[in-house]
């Protein structure tokens, strides 16, 4: 592609991915909305930099800030490794079905194209991790957003897995489609309910009465 969806505006991004083009899709959404997630979260660090009130977390908020921003432009990367990979998956599919190289062709097409959204569930889930610090360091005035953070975040697990399991049904290598199947369970079974934490409790924080 010349333009690299992570470039285009977000007008541009959400025209094209409501227009009829194969790409972006769910895929690219979904590391979109992590990386989001993931900006919230440098976004509380950042504002919780330079106040008296944190100067004792402020090595732990730096750190976070640079694992942040480290994870949000991986994420940003993989929509477009994303996209490039459902490229040789669509012509794969065109091959005619006679053609014995098509079987081959379409099982390494389809692999690839399991990698891209497995890392991104792989980021949004230390994306969680950091928001989970940032809410127990972070200023307290920007509650809300490590809140908000943590359910893009969880949308973007959601998603993703969706994308690994839309290709890993039609792997003819069962025991690898097992295998990138069950990594992916452990993870969704581990950090959605590590998400869905982070914004009960800033849910309980917001909607309990002040004294």
């Amino acid at each position: 592609m010349a333009e690299k969806l992570m470039d285009k505006s977000c007008g541009d991004f959400t025209a094209v991915l409501a227009s009829r083009a194969p790409v972006p899709g769910g895929g690219g959404a979904a590391a979109l909305v992590g990386a989001l997630g993931t900006a919230l979260c440098s976004m509380a660090g950042n504002l919780t930099l330079g106040k008296k009130k944190y100067a004792a977390v402020e090595p732990d908020i730096r750190r976070l800030l640079a694992e942040g921003e480290s994870v949000r432009r991986r994420l940003l990367e993989l929509a477009d490794m994303d996209a490039a990979a459902f490229e040789p998956l669509s012509r794969a599919y065109s091959i005619p079905k006679d053609d014995p190289s098509r079987a081959e062709v379409l099982e390494a097409a389809t692999l690839a194209a399991c990698c891209p959204p497995m890392e991104m569930l792989e980021q949004t889930c230390r994306a969680v991790e950091l928001l989970e610090e940032m809410l127990e360091k972070g200023s307290v005035m920007m509650v809300s957003d490590v809140g908000c953070g943590a359910s893009c975040c969880r949308a973007a697990l959601e998603s993703a897995g969706l994308n690994v399991f839309i290709n890993t049904r039609t792997l003819t290598d069962r025991n690898t489609a097992r295998r990138l199947e069950e990594h992916a369970d452990r993870l969704l079974a581990d950090y959605l309910p590590r998400a869905e934490r982070i914004t009960k409790e800033v849910t309980r924080r917001l909607r309990t009465p002040r004294e």
